[in-house]
């Protein structure tokens, strides 16, 4: 039987795996957006992971809808929905549930329901699967088959794209799994990785950033300590580098779909086990906190150089969680600027990869310029866009009023000496 794919969620792991698959296969692209289905279907990708280009290549084996019923014609149903966290920093589901009825709704027999959303061990089994068979009326791994493949996309990078990263598959029964790896064998160019069941599988994607979330909330505890101790970050870092098993970790914001998401997933699961994971929830709990000890080391600065914050403004350079890239999901930035907002200080924000209308709608947040006709007082640097990282010292300086700024190179783009020179106060991470 030929495949017919329906990807179900088109955002920055249902697109491109869209298109890849188009490449091969036949493929429907769902999603219950109206205006993403419209912009797809006029040819362009707002999150920029593709080009039009891109899209263009594929059009006549790849179609979006917004229509449920335009899928049930699909024998394969991949489910690459968000899967957020709550107020509470519990799972929301709610996303992966609504996805699993629609795709109950029109799957058929013989069908294979393949999921790649992060979620905790146990999710796709004992809590998707219910969901495909109350709606569908059929049973589990007799009238229709499941897997697991976590999405291991990395929104902005042109280089490490979808085909070219090693991509972990499962099944729920030994023919599955195999049926699974092929399929996706047909399209990841850096091979797959079959594991030994869907729960195996899940368990590896939540501690893939759980892991990194930890290195790097190592390397934030390091910066506090070598702030208070009067050392730069970087230059500890570099020395302690020239060991060639010192892993290159920087201090950060972390923030994004990810890695500030996924370890509440796997301490969710741990709870339910009745274990208290420590270890992993006080690496949340620094990578948590940075934004608002980085807001309060600019306020000291602030203060320190005589300027009243009642009457300052700070221009914060780049909204988005990572450099190069529009997605705004789970920025900390945000936190900085609500922080700063909090002491009554007036704060201007510019990002040139930012979608102006989002930040509006969603933060109430303006996009504006920061120049040398609209300076401010501070400037927090916040991300390694291109744009910032072309900037001289003596730039930045016009930027900014009075013979004494503050500046923060959150990720330590700029050379300290040329910051001093223009007459800065610098903090970095």
């Amino acid at each position: 039987m030929s495949k017919k794919i329906a990807i179900i969620g088109l955002g920055y792991v249902g697109l491109p795996l869209a298109v890849e698959f188009a490449k091969k296969f036949k493929v429907t692209g769902y999603d219950i957006s109206s205006s993403r289905i419209d912009e797809l279907q006029k040819g362009h990708d707002s999150t920029l992971e593709l080009s039009d280009e891109n899209l263009l290549s594929v059009q006549d084996n790849l179609k979006y809808t917004n229509k449920v019923d335009e899928i049930k014609d699909c024998n394969v149903y991949i489910v690459t929905v968000p899967t957020p966290i709550d107020k509470a920093n519990r799972p929301n589901l709610n996303p992966l549930l609504e996805a699993s009825r629609n795709v109950g709704s029109v799957m058929s027999n013989n069908d294979i329901i393949i999921y790649e959303s992060t979620v905790y061990p146990g999710v796709t089994e004992d809590v998707c699967v219910p969901e495909l068979e109350k709606v569908s009326g059929l049973k589990f791994n007799q009238n229709f088959f499941c897997g697991y493949s976590p999405e291991r996309v990395n929104p902005g990078d042109k280089v490490n794209t979808l085909s070219k990263i090693k991509k972990i598959t499962s099944g729920s029964t030994p023919e599955t799994a195999e049926e699974i790896d092929k399929l996706y064998q047909a399209i990841i160019t850096a091979g797959t990785f079959k594991a030994s069941s869907i729960k195996v599988a899940e368990a590896a994607k939540v501690i893939e950033n759980t892991q990194r979330d930890l290195n790097i909330a190592l390397i934030n505890e390091l910066s506090i300590i070598f702030g208070r101790l009067n050392l730069d970050t970087l230059d500890v870092l570099e020395a302690a580098g020239s060991k060639w098993n010192f892993l290159p970790f920087r201090p950060g914001l972390v923030g994004g779909h990810c890695i500030g998401v996924d370890p509440y997933y796997l301490t969710h699961a741990a709870e339910q086990v009745r274990y208290n994971p420590q270890v992993i929830l006080a690496g949340r709990r620094i990578n948590d906190n940075m934004a608002f000890y980085l807001a309060k080391k600019v306020i000291h600065k602030m203060t320190v150089n005589g300027i009243d914050l009642k009457e300052s403004t700070v221009g914060v350079m780049g909204v988005t969680f990572k450099e190069n890239c529009p997605d705004i999901r789970n920025s900390k930035i945000l936190d900085i600027i609500d922080e700063l907002r909090n002491w009554g200080i007036n704060v201007i924000v510019h990002d040139p990869w930012a979608d102006p209308q989002e930040l509006k709608n969603k933060y109430g947040i303006k996009v504006e310029m920061i120049n040398s006709k609209n300076q401010v007082d501070a400037l927090i640097v916040a991300v390694g866009h291109d744009e910032y990282r072309s900037k001289s010292a003596e730039e930045l300086k016009s930027y900014c009023k009075g013979s004494h700024p503050v500046i923060a190179d959150v990720k330590s783009i700029y050379k300290i000496k040329d910051l001093t020179d223009q007459g800065f106060s610098v903090f970095r991470l």
